[in-house]
This record gives C-alpha cells, structure tokens and sequence, in this order.
C-alpha cells in the first residue's frame, strides 16, 4: 500500500496537504496539519522503497517522521491501521488528474538545478543594487563584494490565487560541499518599500536545497551556521571573516550535510521552537561526524532582529561569549 501511494507522492500531497507546495524535489508544508509553514518535508523523487524513498517525510520542527501512510493517518486523525489502509484504499480508487498533465519542463532535479543556474548566470552583482539596499537597512555591514548573492530585476512570481507577474528579488545562491551551483533562493522585494514584497511567499527555493545552504566564507574547520540569508549576515557584520552558511528553513538546518574538513560548528538558532527544535537534531546528528558543536539562540525572533534591536559591538560581546566563553 505504502508503494501504491508513493506512486502518486505528489497527488497524495496536493490532496492531504494543500496547504503546502512543491520545492525542488520535495512538498513542504507547516505540519502534519497541513498548517502553512516550511518545517515538514516529503520526498517526491527517489525509488518506491528503501533509503531515500520517495514519499518519506520528517517534520524538522517536531522531529516526527514516517511514509505516505503514517501521514495519511496523522492528517486524518485516524485511530487504527486498519481504519488507515482503508482511507488509503478510498484515495487510490478516487480519479485524479495524471502527473504527467501537471508536469512542466522543469519538475525533474536536473532541470530544476538548470534552471537556478541560468537564473543566477542571469543576474547582476549586488554592489549597487535594491537587494544590497534591502539589506544594508537591516543593519548589515558585513562585506557583500564577494557573497553569493545577486539582484535580479524581474523574476516571475507565481500565486494560485492571482496572476503570475514579475519582481525584483535578491537572488542567493546555493551550493554543495564541492562548491557547485544546486539551487538559489529568491528573497522578492518592494523597492519602494526597500523591504520584502508584500506576496504570500516572499521567499522561495528553487533546485537541489536538502543538505546544502548559501555559503559565506570557504568553510575550514570552524563555521557557524543559521536558517536565514540576514541571520547570518548579521553574524558576519559581528564577527568579520568567519565563514558562515544559510540553511535557509529550520528542516532544512536539521538536514545540512557538513563538509568532510568540519570540527566545530556553532548552530545559531532563531528563537522558536521550530528553530531550537532542528538546532537540536543538527547537533545530535554532528556527533555522529565528530564535530563539536554549540547551540546559540537569538535575542528576539533571529539574530538579525537582535542586530536591529542593539548593535554590532553588543551582539558581537554576547555571541562571543557564547561561543568562546
């Protein structure tokens, strides 16, 4: 049963969790809820069974994780196995429109991953640019000339509840532990605001996510890793030169695939339980590396809020202390 629904991966997901939408290769919602949010993550790609298999699902804020069924049975709040495979039995028999009408030229990992590429070969340098503006009113200071990040004028912006349109958006990319190209993420902006576009998803991934991040500084034996692009930053303003990487959501911290050279790591933590939870599975999985690492949690919701709300010698004074003691 868990293969047969695996098959449909995404109309399972359309169906039970329609308020989440595809990345990549996985469907990211809030929860088993169906919440909206980017904590739970279900593979869409991979084979029927075994390691990777698609249809396999973790939720990085609660640690919970399982296969089409056990999601099946959590969504619907069902009380028994049985009660289980006989809603999954009901789902398979109900006419679905085929894949393959959905499907665009760009849903494969290959071409996801070509398409972030050419968007990024698209954009221009961010010295100078509305993108570097967004985050120099933020309170960053940290030195932009050489960052993987870039400003791209006109992006299309997709909506199910409204016509696509385009818009300017600060474009990062994002890299494996071999520095290729696997993806961007794209934060959209309303220049005459010079803040995020008042959109229902202002930011967005596109390509290879799970595992990598946007990195900044050539990672050695030491960085310090966060979810977002101005969390990070806000610590590069801090501590000038130590390398640091955006994981970009709290699953997608708990997931991150440290380079082979790695023996400390500082996992700087947005004050949530989302983020402190996948703070805590990243730790436990570093362990299993031999890396060393520390949690720090942020003042206020992140640590580019505790920048704005203080300064970069304050911040710098406690986070210090934090992580050398």
């Amino acid at each position: 049963m868990s293969s047969g629904l695996a098959e449909h991966v995404e109309d399972v997901c359309r169906h039970y969790l329609s308020n989440g939408r595809r990345c990549g290769n996985y469907w990211i919602v809030g929860d088993v809820n169906n919440h909206a949010g980017r904590s739970l993550y279900v593979r869409l790609k991979g084979p029927l069974s075994g390691k990777g298999a698609r249809g396999k699902w973790a939720d990085g804020a609660t640690g919970e994780y399982g296969d089409l069924l056990d999601l099946i049975r959590a969504r619907e709040g069902l009380a028994s196995f049985r009660d289980t495979l006989d809603e999954a039995r009901r789902f398979l028999g109900a006419p679905r429109a085929r894949s393959s009408e959905r499907r665009d030229r760009h849903s494969s990992e290959h071409d996801t991953v070509a398409l972030a590429q050419e968007i990024w070969a698209a954009s221009r340098p961010i010295d100078g640019t509305p993108a570097e503006a967004y985050l120099r009113a933020r309170k960053i200071a940290a030195d932009l000339h050489d960052a993987p990040l870039r400003y791209h004028w006109a992006l299309l912006y997709r909506d199910p509840k409204s016509p696509p349109r385009k818009l300017p958006a600060l474009v990062a990319a994002v890299t494996d532990n071999n520095g290729e190209i696997r993806g961007i993420h794209r934060t959209f902006l309303d220049l005459a605001r010079n803040d995020k576009a008042n959109v229902a998803s202002p930011r967005r991934s596109l390509g290879v996510i799970l595992g990598n991040g946007v990195r900044f500084g050539a990672i050695d034996d030491f960085a310090i890793i966060g979810e977002g692009i101005e969390t990070v930053l806000s610590l590069n303003s801090a501590f000038p030169g130590i390398p640091t990487v955006a994981a970009l959501s709290a699953a997608h911290l708990a997931a991150w695939r440290p380079p082979s050279s790695l023996r400390r790591l500082v996992i700087a933590a947005d004050n949530d339980e989302p983020g402190r939870s996948a703070a805590q599975r990243l730790s436990a999985r570093m362990k299993d590396h031999l890396i060393d690492a520390t949690t720090i949690i942020s003042f206020g919701a992140d640590f580019n809020g505790e920048l704005r709300m203080t300064s970069r010698e304050s911040m710098h004074d406690r986070v210090a202390r934090l992580i050398w003691g």
